[in-house]
């Protein structure tokens, strides 16, 4: 796509939508070093080959997961939930798999000890919970704060026989209560003053997970 420059007469392109999009993961990108240091914890390349592997690890233990079903922890794990859904059907071939998104923000042991307004996600669940084994997914498992008021949630569509943990990262030595995941794509160890930021493609431009220092 070009425009033409009248008073100089010459032709000047125009960004195409891809190179907007671009633009904006580049500049994100430069803002987030600017403001502080990073390491690249996995790369598009590693998280790929990590979702095939959980993916692989699923169908071990669930088969046709005929009664088994995923619930993505809002808001992040529910990118991890459509990505390992996507998966397992489109290349291992498990017939459709039910898929829900849990919000947790009512929930949370913390929700009344701040003062700023609480924005809700959405909490879809349109199955069965009674008696199905429930697979939670969440990005990154830190404190397990999370996971408890999702137990928690979960309980006002059901009671499942069976409830288990996915995580793409564990951070193993942040925990506040006794909670593991079932299966993990990186165990990481990183200090209470470090994040860890995990961006997808389908929301931040590309698959890739930070430690982010302050």
């Amino acid at each position: 796509m070009i425009s033409l420059n009248s008073n100089v007469n010459e032709i000047i392109p125009l960004s195409t939508p891809q190179q907007i999009k671009s633009d904006s993961v580049y500049l994100r990108n430069q803002t987030l070093q600017s403001l502080m240091s990073q390491k690249v914890l996995l790369n598009s390349k590693e998280v790929t080959i990590i979702l095939h592997r959980l993916a692989c690890q699923l169908i071990e233990k669930h088969l046709d997961f005929s009664n088994t079903i995923l619930v993505g922890i809002q808001p992040r794990g529910v990118y991890l939930a459509e990505r390992l859904k996507q998966l397992l059907e489109s290349e291992y071939k498990v017939p459709e798999i039910s898929l829900g998104y849990l919000d947790i923000t009512f929930f949370r042991d913390d929700f009344r000890r701040t003062d700023k307004p609480l924005e809700a996600n959405k909490t879809q669940i349109n199955f069965i919970v009674e008696d199905k084994k429930v697979i939670f997914i969440d990005d990154v498992l830190f404190t397990g704060r999370s996971i408890r008021s999702a137990l928690t949630a979960i309980q006002s569509f059901g009671r499942p026989s069976e409830i288990e943990l996915l995580v793409l990262i564990d951070r193993r030595f942040s925990r506040h209560l006794p909670i593991q995941p079932d299966y993990r794509g990186r165990q990481v160890d990183a200090i209470n003053g470090e994040k860890v930021i995990v961006s997808w493609k389908e929301n931040d431009g590309e698959d890739v997970v930070h430690l982010v220092t302050n």
